[in-house]
């Protein structure tokens, strides 16, 4: 038989890569804090509106 002594050896370990960081205007980065909390509001009202788990029902 063939000599399989590299094939199966654990791969060295990776140095994990940094995220990328931008700078954002203040400006922006209300903006984003707006989205956010208006999205938070929606999904706060859309889940007010749903039918609670005891209710549901096939």
């Amino acid at each position: 038989m063939s000599e399989t002594g590299d094939t199966f050896k654990k791969a060295p370990k990776r140095k994990p890569s940094k995220g990328k960081s931008i700078a954002v205007s203040p400006e922006m980065r209300e903006a984003y804090a707006a989205l956010i909390r208006e999205r938070a509001e929606k999904e706060e009202a859309y889940g007010r509106h749903l039918p609670q788990d005891e209710t549901r029902r096939r």
